[in-house]
């Protein structure tokens, strides 16, 4: 983490967060405070996360690339930021809005200001917002894209701007946040050789199969399948992401292949969308999306509930799946019936819209990890290099 010092450099941060800033919605609609993160503009879809904590997780995750959040709760940087809770190298927010921007922090171990971490990763944000409000506005007229400034006020210039910023629908995003280069983590000597094709993976998810005792090699999203096999994995890992998963159809071919081979897949989030395209299902834009920390999912298998960690704004269509006889419904998202997770009859392959490594949330589902692990197990069939 960057540390600043200087006392003249202290001042200019807390006068950046006092300065008169605007956030204008796609339709039209406009919403006044002040500045916090750095003085600038900056555009993106408008999301809201539901979350109580979690805050510098969640900015750093690589789902939300190329969207601006809407913090539900009212108060952020409260606990400030510590260089153990980042999920990806850098902040992937476009944009924050937040209603009460804390000035001071308390926790123990070395903490730093959520300001200067903005500033640090060049961050645009709103405060003092009603984000009561904001959130209302969208969960009725669903997301849109927006823009926040605290260059100008003047809603005109700012909306003439936002009129050339493209949709969401039919945006690829992921390789704006995949690795450029393979790396591993974990146990060389391991039997669980974990190919993960990142597409926006989180660290936590890593972290997982790390403590799963598997070794994980991380592929970029441009990799082929060959590239893929010839390192020889027990199992491949298809990992979240931000923006439409149709454009895909490179890392879709490749995920058929990978299926054709019989290796075990296991998909979380954009990856369970990649695994339902290979299929011939479908996915469509959501009215406002997923976000939050205390969604309930239902384990069809189990009749169990679980409370989950989702980030999403693309869902696959439960109608098509229901009508594909190769596929097996397994989860369910009981605020509206959406569809939350797969298993392919034919295939050792399984997946779910949410999130099991649950950083932040609940950790009611990180039996998915041990699924997989267990999967890897039982199937007898490895590549030869």
């Amino acid at each position: 983490m960057v540390k600043y010092s200087g006392i003249k450099y202290i001042c200019v941060m807390r006068e950046n967060i006092n300065i008169p800033a605007v956030i204008l919605l796609n339709d039209g609609t406009v919403f006044r405070g002040k500045s916090c993160g750095v003085v600038g503009t900056t555009t993106g879809e408008i999301a809201f996360n539901t979350g109580m904590t979690g805050y510098q997780e969640v900015f750093t995750d690589p789902s939300y690339y190329g969207q601006i959040l809407t913090m539900a709760t009212a108060h952020i940087g409260n606990y400030g930021v510590q260089d153990k809770e980042i999920e990806s190298q850098s902040i992937k927010i476009s944009g924050l809005v937040v209603k009460k921007f804390s000035e001071s922090y308390s926790r123990a171990g070395e903490t730093d200001w959520l300001q200067n971490f903005l500033h640090q990763h060049n961050i645009v944000g709103i405060c003092d917002v009603d984000t009561r409000a904001l959130v209302r506005y969208i969960r009725e007229n669903g997301a849109m894209n927006a823009i926040i400034s605290s260059e100008t006020t003047d809603v005109k210039s700012l909306k003439s701007r936002l009129e050339g910023i493209p949709s969401m629908n039919g945006l690829e995003l992921a390789s704006k946040v995949s690795t450029k280069e393979s790396f591993e983590l974990g146990n060389q000597e391991s039997d669980n050789r974990v190919a993960v094709l990142d597409i926006g993976v989180k660290r936590s998810i890593i972290q997982c199969l790390v403590e799963s005792g598997c070794l994980v090699r991380v592929f970029p999203m441009s990799s082929t399948f060959e590239n893929i096999a010839r390192w020889n994995p027990s199992g491949v890992m298809l990992s979240n992401g931000p923006g439409d998963p149709k454009p895909l159809t490179h890392v879709i071919n490749t995920v058929q292949q990978i299926l054709d081979a019989d290796i075990p897949v296991f998909g979380i989030c954009l990856g369970h969308q990649v695994l339902a395209l290979s299929q011939g299902l479908t996915t469509t834009k959501m009215y406002n999306g997923h976000r939050g920390i205390n969604h309930p999912v239902k384990n069809l298998i189990t009749g169990r509930c679980e409370i989950t960690s989702q980030n999403h704004g693309f869902v696959v269509d439960r109608e098509v799946a229901e009508r594909n006889d190769n596929i097996e419904i397994t989860h369910v998202h009981l605020n509206d019936n959406t569809l939350a997770g797969i298993r392919l009859k034919n295939k050792k392959a399984f997946s779910v819209q949410y999130h099991p490594e649950a950083s932040p949330g609940p950790h009611d589902s990180r039996y998915l990890f041990d699924q997989f692990v267990t999967m890897m197990h039982e199937t007898s069939k490895t590549l030869v290099n």
